[in-house]
Protein backbone atom coordinates (compact mmCIF):
# COMPACT_ATOMS: atom_id res chain seq x y z
CA UNK A 1 0.00 0.00 0.00
CA UNK A 2 1.56 2.97 -0.80
CA UNK A 3 1.40 6.01 1.55
CA UNK A 4 0.32 9.31 0.11
CA UNK A 5 -0.16 12.45 2.64
CA UNK A 6 -3.34 14.23 1.51
CA UNK A 7 -3.41 17.73 -0.18
CA UNK A 8 -3.51 20.60 2.77
CA UNK A 9 -6.21 21.99 1.02
CA UNK A 10 -8.15 19.03 1.03
CA UNK A 11 -7.72 18.63 5.11
CA UNK A 12 -8.27 22.58 5.43
CA UNK A 13 -11.85 22.22 3.40
CA UNK A 14 -13.05 18.48 4.48
CA UNK A 15 -15.88 18.10 6.47
CA UNK A 16 -14.64 16.71 10.38
CA UNK A 17 -14.52 12.88 11.08
CA UNK A 18 -15.28 13.53 14.44
CA UNK A 19 -16.68 16.70 16.14
CA UNK A 20 -17.29 16.98 19.78
CA UNK A 21 -18.93 19.65 20.88
CA UNK A 22 -18.90 20.55 25.09
CA UNK A 23 -18.83 17.41 26.20
CA UNK A 24 -19.43 16.82 30.21
CA UNK A 25 -18.81 13.58 32.26
CA UNK A 26 -19.30 13.32 35.78
CA UNK A 27 -19.17 10.17 38.64
CA UNK A 28 -20.83 11.60 41.41
CA UNK A 29 -19.42 14.63 42.28
CA UNK A 30 -16.09 14.37 39.90
CA UNK A 31 -16.66 16.31 36.67
CA UNK A 32 -13.82 14.16 34.73
CA UNK A 33 -14.68 15.71 31.33
CA UNK A 34 -15.76 19.50 31.61
CA UNK A 35 -16.88 21.10 28.45
CA UNK A 36 -14.20 19.40 26.06
CA UNK A 37 -14.68 20.13 22.27
CA UNK A 38 -12.63 19.24 19.52
CA UNK A 39 -12.61 17.88 15.95
CA UNK A 40 -10.70 15.75 13.56
CA UNK A 41 -10.57 16.03 9.83
CA UNK A 42 -9.72 13.08 7.24
CA UNK A 43 -5.69 12.94 6.94
CA UNK A 44 -4.97 14.49 10.53
CA UNK A 45 -3.77 12.68 13.71
CA UNK A 46 -5.36 14.85 16.90
CA UNK A 47 -3.09 13.80 20.01
CA UNK A 48 -5.00 14.60 23.18
CA UNK A 49 -2.43 15.30 25.96
CA UNK A 50 -2.28 15.39 29.18
CA UNK A 51 -1.15 13.38 32.52
CA UNK A 52 -3.54 10.08 33.83
CA UNK A 53 -6.16 11.12 35.29
CA UNK A 54 -6.97 14.79 32.81
CA UNK A 55 -10.00 12.87 31.71
CA UNK A 56 -8.27 11.57 27.88
CA UNK A 57 -10.10 8.14 28.85
CA UNK A 58 -13.08 9.02 29.57
CA UNK A 59 -13.15 11.38 26.34
CA UNK A 60 -12.35 8.96 24.10
CA UNK A 61 -15.11 6.22 25.39
CA UNK A 62 -17.84 8.79 25.39
CA UNK A 63 -16.44 9.07 21.46
CA UNK A 64 -16.84 5.49 21.09
CA UNK A 65 -20.22 5.28 23.00
CA UNK A 66 -19.03 3.17 25.61
CA UNK A 67 -19.73 6.11 28.00
CA UNK A 68 -22.88 8.54 27.71
CA UNK A 69 -22.03 12.04 28.08
CA UNK A 70 -23.71 13.64 30.80
CA UNK A 71 -23.88 17.02 28.52
CA UNK A 72 -22.41 17.49 24.82
CA UNK A 73 -22.28 15.46 21.60
CA UNK A 74 -20.02 13.71 19.14
CA UNK A 75 -21.03 12.97 16.58
CA UNK A 76 -18.69 10.86 13.88
CA UNK A 77 -19.06 11.03 10.58
CA UNK A 78 -21.81 13.65 10.83
CA UNK A 79 -24.19 10.25 12.60
CA UNK A 80 -24.58 11.01 16.33
CA UNK A 81 -22.70 8.73 18.38
CA UNK A 82 -24.80 7.00 21.30
CA UNK A 83 -24.07 3.88 23.13
CA UNK A 84 -26.51 1.52 21.01
CA UNK A 85 -25.19 -0.04 17.85
CA UNK A 86 -25.52 2.57 14.43
CA UNK A 87 -23.86 3.68 11.87
CA UNK A 88 -21.59 6.03 13.44
CA UNK A 89 -19.81 3.07 15.57
CA UNK A 90 -19.12 1.42 12.56
CA UNK A 91 -16.81 4.44 11.24
CA UNK A 92 -14.77 3.50 14.57
CA UNK A 93 -11.76 1.42 15.09
CA UNK A 94 -10.90 1.75 19.30
CA UNK A 95 -7.76 0.45 20.45
CA UNK A 96 -7.82 0.66 24.29
CA UNK A 97 -4.87 0.79 26.59
CA UNK A 98 -5.51 -2.73 27.75
CA UNK A 99 -4.47 -5.32 25.58
CA UNK A 100 -8.21 -6.71 24.50
CA UNK A 101 -7.14 -9.92 22.82
CA UNK A 102 -7.91 -14.14 23.59
CA UNK A 103 -4.51 -15.50 24.26
CA UNK A 104 -5.24 -18.72 23.57
CA UNK A 105 -6.37 -18.21 20.18
CA UNK A 106 -3.65 -17.15 16.81
CA UNK A 107 -3.19 -13.99 15.59
CA UNK A 108 -4.77 -14.91 12.72
CA UNK A 109 -7.90 -15.97 14.34
CA UNK A 110 -8.21 -12.90 16.34
CA UNK A 111 -8.25 -10.54 13.34
CA UNK A 112 -10.91 -13.07 11.76
CA UNK A 113 -13.08 -12.75 15.16
CA UNK A 114 -12.94 -8.92 15.23
CA UNK A 115 -13.87 -9.17 11.77
CA UNK A 116 -16.85 -11.38 12.27
CA UNK A 117 -18.06 -8.62 14.79
CA UNK A 118 -18.44 -6.27 12.14
CA UNK A 119 -20.12 -8.85 10.15
CA UNK A 120 -18.14 -8.94 7.35
CA UNK A 121 -18.30 -11.41 4.73
CA UNK A 122 -15.87 -14.07 4.83
CA UNK A 123 -14.25 -13.19 1.18
CA UNK A 124 -13.68 -9.58 2.53
CA UNK A 125 -12.53 -11.17 5.80
CA UNK A 126 -9.80 -13.00 4.81
CA UNK A 127 -8.72 -10.11 2.45
CA UNK A 128 -8.43 -7.43 5.58
CA UNK A 129 -6.87 -9.77 7.77
CA UNK A 130 -4.35 -10.58 5.17
CA UNK A 131 -3.86 -6.83 4.95
CA UNK A 132 -3.89 -6.10 8.31
CA UNK A 133 -1.59 -8.90 9.40
CA UNK A 134 0.86 -7.11 6.27
CA UNK A 135 -0.20 -3.60 8.02
CA UNK A 136 0.99 -4.37 12.13
CA UNK A 137 4.29 -6.90 10.29
CA UNK A 138 2.86 -9.89 11.68
CA UNK A 139 1.95 -11.74 8.44
CA UNK A 140 5.02 -14.19 9.80
CA UNK A 141 3.54 -15.08 13.12
CA UNK A 142 -0.54 -15.30 11.77
CA UNK A 143 -0.30 -18.82 13.26
CA UNK A 144 0.97 -18.60 16.76
CA UNK A 145 -1.23 -18.37 19.33
CA UNK A 146 -1.15 -14.76 20.74
CA UNK A 147 0.36 -16.21 24.37
CA UNK A 148 3.60 -17.14 22.50
CA UNK A 149 4.14 -12.88 21.31
CA UNK A 150 6.08 -10.66 22.84
CA UNK A 151 4.40 -7.61 24.72
CA UNK A 152 5.10 -5.00 21.74
CA UNK A 153 3.80 -8.10 18.66
CA UNK A 154 0.63 -7.94 21.43
CA UNK A 155 0.75 -3.88 20.89
CA UNK A 156 0.87 -3.82 17.43
CA UNK A 157 -1.44 -6.66 16.69
CA UNK A 158 -4.08 -4.88 19.38
CA UNK A 159 -4.08 -2.21 16.87
CA UNK A 160 -4.38 -4.52 13.96
CA UNK A 161 -7.70 -5.21 15.85
CA UNK A 162 -9.13 -1.91 15.72
CA UNK A 163 -8.14 -1.68 12.01
CA UNK A 164 -9.38 -4.70 10.15
CA UNK A 165 -13.43 -3.51 9.52
CA UNK A 166 -11.38 -0.34 7.66
CA UNK A 167 -12.60 2.37 10.09
CA UNK A 168 -12.36 6.15 9.27
CA UNK A 169 -11.31 6.95 12.45
CA UNK A 170 -9.10 5.11 14.56
CA UNK A 171 -8.98 5.57 18.18
CA UNK A 172 -5.76 4.97 19.91
CA UNK A 173 -5.45 5.04 23.72
CA UNK A 174 -1.78 5.24 25.25
CA UNK A 175 -0.35 2.59 22.59
CA UNK A 176 2.81 2.52 23.66
CA UNK A 177 2.57 2.14 27.18
CA UNK A 178 5.12 -0.89 28.31
CA UNK A 179 6.74 -1.87 25.34
CA UNK A 180 10.03 -1.46 24.13
CA UNK A 181 11.69 1.21 22.47
CA UNK A 182 11.49 -0.80 19.43
CA UNK A 183 8.13 -1.77 18.95
CA UNK A 184 7.32 1.62 19.94
CA UNK A 185 9.13 2.83 17.23
CA UNK A 186 7.10 0.51 15.26
CA UNK A 187 3.71 1.49 16.64
CA UNK A 188 5.03 5.12 15.61
CA UNK A 189 5.35 4.95 12.14
CA UNK A 190 2.70 2.89 11.83
CA UNK A 191 0.39 5.48 13.37
CA UNK A 192 2.13 8.04 11.25
CA UNK A 193 1.29 6.29 7.74
CA UNK A 194 -2.15 5.92 8.60
CA UNK A 195 -2.72 9.34 8.60
CA UNK A 196 -0.83 9.87 5.63
CA UNK A 197 -2.76 7.34 4.12
CA UNK A 198 -5.82 8.93 4.57
CA UNK A 199 -7.52 7.78 8.04
CA UNK A 200 -8.20 10.19 10.83
CA UNK A 201 -6.50 9.47 14.24
CA UNK A 202 -6.97 10.42 17.75
CA UNK A 203 -4.40 9.38 19.83
CA UNK A 204 -4.10 9.79 23.23
CA UNK A 205 -0.93 10.06 25.04
CA UNK A 206 1.19 11.64 28.18
CA UNK A 207 4.60 11.40 26.78
CA UNK A 208 5.00 14.71 24.53
CA UNK A 209 7.49 13.88 22.44
CA UNK A 210 5.03 11.12 20.47
CA UNK A 211 2.99 14.40 20.44
CA UNK A 212 5.42 16.05 19.22
CA UNK A 213 6.46 13.17 16.64
CA UNK A 214 2.85 12.69 15.42
CA UNK A 215 0.33 14.77 15.97
CA UNK A 216 -1.02 17.54 12.96
CA UNK A 217 -2.92 19.34 16.25
CA UNK A 218 -2.45 18.57 19.69
CA UNK A 219 -5.23 19.36 22.67
CA UNK A 220 -3.85 19.95 25.95
CA UNK A 221 -6.41 18.24 28.97
CA UNK A 222 -5.66 18.87 32.32
CA UNK A 223 -8.55 18.19 35.32
CA UNK A 224 -11.25 17.28 32.32
CA UNK A 225 -10.96 20.53 30.82
CA UNK A 226 -9.19 21.46 27.50
CA UNK A 227 -6.86 24.67 28.18
CA UNK A 228 -5.13 25.01 24.78
CA UNK A 229 -5.18 23.56 20.74
CA UNK A 230 -3.14 24.03 18.33
CA UNK A 231 -0.15 23.12 15.83
CA UNK A 232 2.69 22.34 17.51
CA UNK A 233 4.01 26.05 16.62
CA UNK A 234 0.85 27.41 17.22
CA UNK A 235 1.64 26.14 21.03
CA UNK A 236 4.91 27.03 21.48
CA UNK A 237 4.37 30.61 20.56
CA UNK A 238 1.95 30.72 23.48
CA UNK A 239 5.52 30.45 25.95
CA UNK A 240 6.96 33.00 23.32
CA UNK A 241 9.59 35.18 24.81
CA UNK A 242 10.22 32.46 28.12
CA UNK A 243 12.81 29.73 28.72
CA UNK A 244 12.72 26.64 30.31
CA UNK A 245 14.87 25.63 32.95
CA UNK A 246 15.71 22.06 33.49
CA UNK A 247 17.74 21.37 37.10
CA UNK A 248 18.60 17.50 37.74
CA UNK A 249 19.30 17.50 41.49
CA UNK A 250 19.34 15.20 45.01
CA UNK A 251 17.02 16.25 48.08
CA UNK A 252 13.49 16.55 48.73
CA UNK A 253 12.64 18.30 45.12
CA UNK A 254 9.13 17.94 45.39
CA UNK A 255 9.37 20.99 48.60
CA UNK A 256 12.06 22.68 46.44
CA UNK A 257 9.57 22.53 43.49
CA UNK A 258 6.54 23.96 46.02
CA UNK A 259 9.16 27.33 46.96
CA UNK A 260 9.86 27.60 43.69
CA UNK A 261 6.27 28.20 42.68
CA UNK A 262 6.47 31.68 44.51
CA UNK A 263 9.23 33.13 42.73
CA UNK A 264 8.50 36.20 40.85
CA UNK A 265 9.11 35.41 37.08
CA UNK A 266 8.65 31.61 37.33
CA UNK A 267 5.55 30.93 35.63
CA UNK A 268 5.14 27.15 35.89
CA UNK A 269 7.50 24.74 37.85
CA UNK A 270 6.98 21.13 38.57
CA UNK A 271 8.86 17.80 39.41
CA UNK A 272 9.94 15.07 35.93
CA UNK A 273 12.18 12.29 35.57
CA UNK A 274 11.77 8.70 36.14
CA UNK A 275 11.98 9.49 40.40
CA UNK A 276 11.19 13.20 40.45
CA UNK A 277 14.41 14.34 39.83
CA UNK A 278 14.69 16.68 37.80
CA UNK A 279 12.99 20.52 38.17
CA UNK A 280 11.25 21.66 35.32
CA UNK A 281 10.23 25.28 34.90
CA UNK A 282 9.37 28.01 32.54
CA UNK A 283 10.69 31.29 33.27
CA UNK A 284 10.25 34.54 31.77
CA UNK A 285 14.33 35.70 31.99
CA UNK A 286 16.60 32.48 32.94
CA UNK A 287 19.77 34.78 33.21
CA UNK A 288 18.06 36.54 36.22
CA UNK A 289 16.56 34.12 37.50
CA UNK A 290 18.61 31.09 37.80
CA UNK A 291 20.77 32.30 40.83
CA UNK A 292 17.38 32.50 42.63
CA UNK A 293 16.76 29.03 41.96
CA UNK A 294 20.20 28.01 43.12
CA UNK A 295 19.98 29.82 45.83
CA UNK A 296 16.19 28.39 47.15
CA UNK A 297 18.05 25.13 46.04
CA UNK A 298 20.46 25.34 49.46
CA UNK A 299 18.17 26.55 51.31
CA UNK A 300 16.01 23.47 50.69
CA UNK A 301 19.24 21.18 51.62
CA UNK A 302 18.71 20.53 47.60
CA UNK A 303 22.10 19.94 45.44
CA UNK A 304 22.06 20.53 42.44
CA UNK A 305 23.86 18.36 39.63
CA UNK A 306 23.29 19.86 35.80
CA UNK A 307 21.68 22.81 35.03
CA UNK A 308 19.54 23.42 30.97
CA UNK A 309 18.33 26.24 29.61
CA UNK A 310 16.97 25.47 25.89
CA UNK A 311 13.92 26.75 23.78
CA UNK A 312 10.37 26.07 25.18
CA UNK A 313 8.40 22.91 23.60
CA UNK A 314 5.26 20.94 24.22
CA UNK A 315 6.34 20.73 28.18
CA UNK A 316 6.89 23.74 28.70
CA UNK A 317 3.82 25.00 27.26
CA UNK A 318 2.13 22.21 29.96
CA UNK A 319 3.82 24.41 32.59
CA UNK A 320 2.51 27.70 31.75
CA UNK A 321 -0.78 26.61 31.41
CA UNK A 322 -1.04 24.18 34.22
CA UNK A 323 1.32 25.29 36.43
CA UNK A 324 2.30 21.18 37.17
CA UNK A 325 4.78 19.17 34.82
CA UNK A 326 2.81 16.55 33.08
CA UNK A 327 4.04 13.51 35.07
CA UNK A 328 3.82 15.67 38.36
Amino acid sequence: MTATAPSPDRVATADPVLACDRLVRRFGELTAVDGVSLTVLPGQTYGLLGPNGSGKTTTIRMVCGLLRPDGGTVRVGGHLVGTAAGPAKRLVGYVPQDIALYGDLSVRENLDFFGRLYRLPRAERARRVREVLELVDLTARAEDRVDTLSGGMRRRLNIGAGLVHSPTLLILDEPTVGVDPQSRHAILESVRRFGEEGMAVLYTTHYMEEAERLCDRVGIIDHGRLVAEGTHRELVALVAGRDRIRLTAVGDVSRYVAACRGLPGVDGVGAAGEHGEVLEAVVRDAHSLLPGLLDLARENDVQVRSVDVDEPDLEAVFLHLTGTALRE
